[in-house]
């Protein structure tokens, strides 16, 4: 049994950290499979992996210096610690992303923590990873934040109109009703952080525009935050003209997962490609998120687990049959 003390000061400072009728604290024990008892203004923390303890000194000393700069903790807080504690020895201190109003954006993992620190820092970034880690969401609400904050004068939404697995044409409407499914998911992104009434006047007065890839041809941007969403199905020459739009004091978030390009087995990914012909430059930042960074329904990391697994493995009814 290995053992290490934290040292606090007060009985409301130990029940901020162990948080509400202590859920704060049976996260960490059974995440990091320590003991953590109180012992006057000791914190001491024991368990049989002594590599976990230490962490865990890691984490409560972190979370000491969270209170003294006045700074609340939440769930999120504590699960993003972990993570990334658990992938390193550091704790990546990241200021929430500040949208509409008093809402603020916290980072969930390790991974959207670094993303976020991405975002403020490079002027183009790209994130690839699957479903529900939140590249395009926090891609959105970095945009809203600095529409709101930085001086940007307008936020970009882009989007490949290109189907997967079903056939554009067929859908009823003229071309905007065609091409309105494809930009459903930038609208609901942008209405979980901004209220529809200002979200309706900013789009009447040219302050957010939300369009399929093809509408950018042509145009240099300033001052413009662009997002280019579902990036894997664009070609390389789309994703070369959507790169080369950046005006002065733009910036550029390209989102994508390589695992699911629809494009024809005959076109190569612009994504794929950039993430290679780019990876060079300084100026750009990468960052790869995976399944411990998906935040959505629980059973959504089982799914693409699930699926990362299984590879091309050919679907076999007959054998399947027989291991029932």
């Amino acid at each position: 049994m290995t053992e290490t003390t934290v040292t606090v000061t007060d009985s409301a400072t130990v029940q901020k950290i162990f948080g509400p009728s202590d859920e704060y604290l049976r996260i960490i024990r059974r995440t990091l499979k320590i003991q953590v008892i109180l012992d006057d203004h000791l914190l001491r923390i024991r368990g049989e992996d002594s590599e976990m303890v230490r962490k865990g000194g890691l984490l409560f000393e972190h979370l000491l210096g969270k209170i003294s700069k006045s700074r609340e903790i939440l769930p999120d807080d504590i699960q993003c610690a972990l993570s990334e504690l658990l992938a390193s020895d550091e704790v990546m201190v990241v200021k929430p992303l500040d949208v509409y109003g008093a809402k603020r954006v916290r980072p969930k993992t390790a991974g959207q923590a670094k993303y976020i620190d991405l975002l403020r820092k490079k002027e183009i970034v790209i994130c690839t990873g699957p479903a529900g880690t939140g590249k395009t969401f926090l891609a959105v609400a970095r945009g809203v934040e600095a529409l709101k904050n930085e001086g940007i004068k307008k936020i970009v939404l882009v989007r490949p109109a290109v189907e997967a697995g079903e056939n554009l044409g067929f859908l009823p409407g003229d071309l905007n009703a065609k091409i309105n499914p494809y930009l459903r998911p930038l609208f609901d992104a942008l209405t979980e952080m901004i209220d529809r009434d200002m979200l309706r006047r900013c789009m009447e007065d040219d302050r957010v525009e939300v369009i399929p890839l093809a509408y950018m041809r042509g145009r240099t941007l300033n001052n413009a935050y662009m997002i280019l969403d579902e990036a894997q199905n664009t070609t390389i020459a789309q994703m070369k003209m959507f790169l080369t739009r950046m005006g002065t004091e733009s910036r550029i978030i390209v989102c994508g997962d390589v695992t699911q390009v629809d494009l024809p087995s005959h076109k190569k990914s612009g994504l794929t490609d950039a993430l290679f012909r780019l990876k060079r430059i300084n100026g750009i930042g990468t960052i790869r998120m995976n399944t411990l960074d998906i935040v959505r329904h629980n059973l959504v990391q089982q799914i693409v687990n699930a699926y990362e697994q299984a590879g091309h493995v050919v679907y076999d009814p007959q054998r399947d049959l027989n291991e029932e």
